[in-house]
């Protein structure tokens, strides 16, 4: 059910998602979409988590096993797997991270992004040794809701992802964080 939501919201658009199309497309009666799900938002809702899941599994797994020279790799690792899944991944360029659906989707007391920025944050500390403050707590949500937006206009201004606007997207994250973390970490090259 949650394959055929995200097909659907592709083609279609949340707009025009309902339960009915849902359940036709799994090829499933739709008592069994309502035994699981109370309407198209939880569905789609259930799909952004199992998306954000894929996202941290695979940013994950890249750290795992790639070594970075610094954070500035880092941050170029997780813009490379937004903009993968976004052309690969059914359902998320239509979700992304469930701004669509609910902003308060990963944590009920804190928007989307600030979530993504909290875990941003957690990596430059834990990764990369930054020293915990208030000023890396702002930098990693401006650059967060910076690259959120850029990203976004690359796949409004292209459906594949403009990689010119792609590459300013890298550009200004890493000049914002590269003057808000002057202090606490060496330059990129």
């Amino acid at each position: 059910m949650l394959d055929a939501c995200a097909e659907l919201l592709d083609e279609i658009g949340y707009e025009s998602l309902s339960t009915t199309r849902i359940a036709d497309r799994a090829g499933v009666a739709i008592g069994s979409v309502y035994q699981f799900f109370p309407d198209k938002r939880a569905i789609t809702q259930e799909l952004t988590r199992r998306n954000v899941e894929l996202f941290v599994t695979r940013v994950g797994r890249r750290f795992m096993e790639e070594d970075y020279r610094g954070w500035w790799e880092a941050i170029d690792a997780i813009i490379d797997e937004y903009v993968d899944m976004h052309r690969s991944v059914p359902g998320f360029k239509s979700l992304q991270f469930g701004d669509v659906v609910d902003l308060n989707l990963l944590d009920s007391d804190s928007d989307n992004n600030t979530v993504i920025a909290g875990r941003l944050r957690g990596l430059l500390l834990n990764e990369f040794g930054l020293a915990d403050s208030h000023e890396l707590d702002i930098a990693a949500l401006v650059a967060v809701e910076a690259c959120d937006a850029v990203l976004k206009l690359a796949f409004r201004y292209d459906q594949n992802g403009s990689e010119e606007i792609i590459d300013a997207a890298r550009q200004l994250v890493r000049g914002f964080l590269s003057r808000q973390l002057r202090s606490y970490t060496p330059q990129p090259d």
